[in-house]
């Protein structure tokens, strides 16, 4: 029995070989960092804590997918697979139209790269934009992601997000309308949400056409806003156990529309930028460990979701 939908089968049945995500940074910026929205950027945010020693804004796009097959061939036996294009640093929409016409246009002439993975903001999207990514996926694979990190407005306005839920329900509801998959990333444990608060992601992100959903700890970073935060406000924080938020994950799965498939289930910031929690384990021990307690719990991704209630499969 598949107990959760996984992505990465999903997206290896697109292709005839297997598939690998090669970081690119295209040196955008974000309206959170540059003043249009706020300075500073989010409080939980420091890029640097996800980019590749590869991947870096000086290099043309060429040249950082070049070394990013290079890294990979030098990293496991996969030499003949394909790559997806992953711009993952800051808000890759957050430019001119001519400038994501180059950007995106360089990568996918790549004779390896057959799509691209496209992380922004919600607030940095307009049909104009996503009319030029609908035209792209008439040939290649392109996948949205959207920031969401809470469906809560007080919990966005206190990470600096700098805009409501609202505005990401749109603009997911707008980019699927056009045909494009969509992606949204979720951090669970943000100060001030409790577990019902967190179950209560689950039950709103169900009613959303996504097609991929990235689950992340709250990690505290070195660095950043909310490292600062809490030194200074201690009680304001708490992190999960590895066995705590296992359970937390199972039960937010539970409420998850199973037509959602999952990407991740954690975050693994470098040692030298994390703060807490240290739980020592690897993402593949730790989707062992998810794996091993849904069959333990004799439980699955959307038991606990209304239309599955109502055909009776729980």
């Amino acid at each position: 029995m598949t107990r959760y939908t996984n992505f990465n089968s999903i997206v290896r049945s697109k292709f005839d070989k297997r598939v690998q995500k090669i970081s690119i940074n295209a040196g955008f910026t974000c309206p959170n960092r540059d003043g249009s929205k706020g300075r500073g950027g989010c409080t939980y945010c420091n890029n640097q804590t996800f980019v590749p020693g590869y991947c870096h804004p000086v290099k043309t796009i060429t040249q950082q997918v070049e070394e990013g097959i290079e890294f990979f061939n030098k990293n496991n036996k996969y030499e003949d697979q394909h790559y997806l294009a992953y711009f993952q640093s800051y808000t890759n929409t957050y430019d001119s139209l001519e400038k994501l016409e180059s950007v995106y246009g360089e990568a996918l002439r790549h004779p390896r790269v057959k799509g691209i993975v496209v992380g922004t903001r919600p607030d940095c999207v307009d049909e104009r934009i996503l009319s030029y990514f609908a035209g792209l996926a008439r040939e290649h694979y392109v996948m949205i992601e959207y920031g969401i990190e809470s469906t809560n407005d007080e919990t966005l306005e206190r990470i600096n997000r700098g805009h409501d839920y609202q505005c990401a329900v749109d603009a997911i509801r707008l980019t699927a309308s056009m045909g494009l998959a969509v992606g949204a990333h979720m951090i669970l444990g943000l100060p001030g949400e409790d577990r019902d608060m967190i179950l209560g992601h689950a039950d709103r992100l169900s009613e959303l056409p996504l097609n991929a959903l990235k689950l992340h700890q709250l990690q505290l970073v070195r660095g950043t806003l909310m490292a600062k935060e809490a030194r200074e406000h201690p009680d304001r924080f708490s992190f999960f156990s590895a066995d705590s938020y296992i359970d937390l994950v199972i039960d937010f799965l539970e409420r998850l529309n199973p037509a959602i498939a999952i990407e991740r289930f954690v975050s693994q910031s470098p040692k030298e930028f994390l703060i807490s929690p240290d739980w020592g384990l690897k993402n593949f021990e730790f989707v062992a460990k998810i794996e091993q307690r849904l069959e333990e719990r004799n439980t699955f991704q959307g038991r606990l979701y209304p239309k599955t209630l109502l055909n009776g499969q729980a």
